[in-house]
């Protein structure tokens, strides 16, 4: 049996899938702290020993992510692009559109019906268009972040942000606090806000389902419910969001092995 490897060293979290060809055997997160190259090594480290396997048990590792020249043991690096969209793909065969709020940007993808990119946008280098901004105000509002999602569900009177950059929601988040505002009713604002930039970026890319989301804040309930009423769709999400591109990239490592194979053969 063949092991492959794909390793996303992100900006706030690294990833890696382990993928024996039928189906993913283990999969390690970690936050990208210190450096992406420590950081890569641990992570790779610790997937291989959940999966039982060592280094040379891996007969391809494929890098992506901010991070992916880090990557010691890499073979061969792929764009983050094409990794989301063939892992997405992978997860849901009937995804044309996905989205990923990751910690740095928003990417908003179309695919073709075998999981190929054919077009995408991504949000502005700022804070206010990913899912950074979630953990702004989380620390402002002094809650912890996988809490939020949860909590903005419970709001009765939604708060409307007046800015679309992270640093003045900041600013309006502690003075909603101070005039007496309830923490959900905040989030529940966050979200709407964040929620109506991502459709900004789906109607450019023209949405066509079905339709994805991946990525660090598909793990937030709140944002994920947003999205769906202010786009009138139900979204697919995966079971661990945050390794979508990791897996795309063990697919690709896949198809790298079989090509080696088939030409080793011919």
């Amino acid at each position: 049996m063949v092991h492959v490897a794909g390793v996303d060293i992100g900006a706030a979290f690294s990833k890696v899938v382990v993928f024996d060809g039928n189906k993913v055997i283990s999969y390690y997160i970690a936050p990208s702290s210190g450096s992406y190259k420590d950081t890569a090594e641990k992570v790779v480290a610790e997937a291989l020993a959940k999966a039982g396997l060592s280094a040379g048990d891996i007969a391809f590792t494929m890098a992506t992510g901010y991070g992916a020249a880090n990557v010691a043991t890499r073979d061969g690096v792929a764009s983050n692009i094409s990794c989301q969209g063939r892992g997405a793909s992978y997860l849901f065969p009937s995804v044309r559109t996905v989205i990923d709020v990751g910690g740095q940007l928003t990417k908003v993808l179309k695919l073709d019906d075998e999981g190929r990119v054919r077009a995408f946008l991504q949000s502005e280098r700022c804070a206010a268009g990913s899912g950074k901004v979630l953990q702004v105000i989380a620390r402002v509002l002094q809650v912890d972040l996988e809490e939020i999602g949860a909590l903005s569900l419970k709001s009765r009177k939604r708060i409307d942000f007046n800015t679309g950059c992270a640093v003045f929601a900041e600013t309006e988040a502690v003075s909603r606090v101070a005039e007496g505002a309830v923490k959900e009713d905040i989030l529940a604002g966050l979200h709407r806000a964040l929620a109506a930039k991502i459709q900004t970026l789906v109607e450019r890319v023209r949405l066509e389902p079905d339709c994805a989301l991946v990525g660090g804040g598909a793990r937030d309930i709140g944002l994920v419910k947003s999205i769906e009423e202010i786009m009138g769709l139900k979204l697919l999400v995966p079971e661990e969001p945050r390794i979508v591109a990791a897996l795309g990239a063990a697919l690709i490592a896949e198809e790298k092995v079989a090509s080696t194979m088939k030409i080793n053969i011919g």
